[in-house]
């Protein structure tokens, strides 16, 4: 098993310094939303045919999208405007715009209760900005604004136990909010490496998986926080998924500039297969097992599949 080369989708040129940010993709129209974070606007590619459609301006400095199959809505965050975008595929331009805290990078999203966090990132001059954002959908705006340890990094949602955990940069911790008390942090747990950023859960067993700055990928139960193993990586990781299907968890490092794939398993690196050095983020589609990893330097995505 491991993830082949297909070939490379031409994504519009940087208009400043930067490049890509978070990315997901909406299954059931085959529409891959990146970050062009350098360029205020999300970038949509097909998936079926692997090739550009067009560009979503009016996003400033977006960090990230997130998909909702059971709702058919996409959300992105706005780093530069201190708000997140609301939409369904296919009409993006009639997003509609909410307020939520200082810096919104990840987000997450409880397709029952129509809840989406944002996690800010903050700024450390500003006392009380590192903070969770709560939006009502239903209502399009903001229900709660819950103060954190530290600087935020991604965010997931665990449908079977209907809580959403928050990454902390710094103290080194995740932090749970139960959807059924969306107004307060409900547990922390303390995680043994420096910088937790990729955040992705496994709902059948409920284990996370949280992979930090330090070069640590660090598996944990999710009701309980215990500590299964950890994984070395080859450098500081940023976004990670997981496919269910198959225990394989896809790791983006953006120095050196690899993906690593992890059996989660039986926690071992499978594969260490180079990008490009900055590529530091990337999208999983399930439904066709391929892999993208967006690349800052020649602003294009390059695609993968994994052959198990």
């Amino acid at each position: 098993m491991s993830l082949c080369f297909e070939g490379y989708v031409d994504l519009p040129a940087h208009r400043s310094k930067g490049g890509f940010d978070h990315a997901d993709i909406h299954a059931a129209s085959d529409r891959l939303y990146v970050a062009h974070t350098c360029n205020d606007a999300l970038d949509v590619i097909d998936c079926a045919r692997d090739r550009y459609i067009e560009s979503v301006p009016g996003l400033t400095a977006v960090a990230g999208a997130l998909v909702s199959e059971t709702r058919g809505l996409v959300f992105t965050s706005n780093r530069g405007e201190n708000t997140v975008s609301v939409f369904a595929p296919g009409v993006e331009r009639d997003a509609i715009k909410i307020a939520v805290g200082l810096k919104p990078n990840g987000l997450s999203f409880d397709p029952t209760r129509g809840l989406l966090v944002a996690a800010n990132v903050g700024d450390s001059s500003i006392p009380g900005s590192y903070t969770v954002s709560v939006v009502d959908i239903q209502r399009k705006e903001r229900i709660a604004e819950i103060p954190v340890p530290g600087r935020t990094r991604w965010t997931v949602f665990d449908t079977v136990r209907e809580t959403f955990y928050v990454n902390i940069a710094s103290p080194a911790k995740i932090v749970t909010i139960d959807a059924r008390r969306p107004h307060e942090v409900a547990a922390e747990f303390a995680i043994p490496a420096a910088g937790p950023h990729g955040l992705d859960i496994d709902t059948t067993t409920g284990r996370l998986f949280c992979a930090c700055d330090a070069g640590v990928l660090v598996a944990l139960d999710g009701g309980s926080g215990r500590i299964f193993g950890k994984v070395n990586l080859s450098g500081a990781p940023d976004v990670i998924f997981l496919q269910q299907a198959t225990g394989r968890l896809y790791v983006a490092i953006g120095d050196p500039g690899v993906i690593e794939v992890i059996n989660t398993r039986t926690l071992r690196l499978e594969q260490s297969l180079q990008t490009e050095p900055g590529a530091h983020t990337l999208a999983l589609d399930r439904k066709r097992s391929k892999v993208y990893a967006f690349l800052p330097e020649t602003h294009r995505a390059a695609v993968y599949r994994d052959d198990g």
